[in-house]
């Protein structure tokens, strides 16, 4: 049985756009990629109610990240960026841009 490429290809793409809005946001309200790159950071609940306030389509983009496994809350219960969502992030922007050391 082969995979839906289809499927597969429309999935990364939604991916692709949601982090690419969220790092626009992100810029617009003063944090950096390592905000939600590095796992032990992340945006606490304020942070994350001033980008949903900020945008129509922050609530639509999260619920992507986060049905897709490329974003998640972390032990406290921050929101970042998983393996996947990092590979996906660096993959756009380059590792330089949000260096995880």
């Amino acid at each position: 049985m082969t995979p839906d490429t289809s499927a597969t290809a429309g999935m990364q793409r939604s991916l692709r756009q949601c982090l690419s809005h969220m790092a626009a946001l992100l810029y617009h309200h003063g944090h950096v990629l390592e905000s939600v790159t590095v796992p032990h950071r992340g945006l606490d609940r304020n942070a994350m109610r001033d980008l949903h306030a900020a945008s129509g389509d922050w609530s639509t983009c999260l619920r992507v990240l986060e049905r897709s496994e490329a974003a998640a809350y972390n032990e406290q219960d921050r929101f970042v960026l998983t393996a996947l969502g990092r590979e996906l992030l660096f993959d756009m922007f380059g590792e330089g841009a949000a260096d995880c050391a």
